[in-house]
């Protein structure tokens, strides 16, 4: 992974995180925002997958439905955000729309995505902490203005 501060102005840093083949891209920026302190920022990547799993959540039985996608894909889309979570570090959110051989797409919540050959992220971080918070009613955790 290689990463780089492009900006760090009044409206917040801008950080360009560059991930390399192999890696598994929701655990390697988890770890980057953790590592760089990251309390409340938004995302958006592009770049392309060996293999990946994306979620669909289903609120009568409050889990992920996985959807394995066992195939190169491309990154059409990746858009997010990471908030502080119950356990002090950054909890990341993502949906992300998968481009596929064929043309079709698979989309979701992102799981898991073993990067092939890269994936490049834009971390933009917010002046202010978020705070994502479990909702046990939704069995999700959601970011929560109201926190302090």
């Amino acid at each position: 992974m290689k990463a780089k501060v492009v900006s760090n102005s009044r409206c917040g840093k801008i950080h360009v995180v560059v991930l390399d083949s192999g890696a598994e891209a929701f655990a390697e920026l988890t770890r980057y925002a953790n590592d760089a302190g990251i309390g409340g920022a938004s995302l958006t990547a592009i770049g392309a997958f060996e293999r990946a799993v994306v979620g669909w959540f289903d609120f009568k039985s409050k889990t992920y439905k996985k959807i394995a996608v066992d195939e190169q894909c491309e990154v059409l889309s990746a858009l997010g955000d990471f908030a502080v979570g119950d356990d002090g570090k950054a909890s990341l959110h993502v949906h992300i729309v998968l481009g596929l051989a064929d043309g079709s797409t698979r989309g979701g919540h992102l799981i898991e995505g073993t990067v092939r050959p890269t994936l490049e992220a834009v971390i933009t971080e917010t002046e202010a902490d978020l705070r994502r918070r479990k909702r046990p009613e939704l069995g999700i955790a959601l970011i929560d203005l109201g926190a302090k």
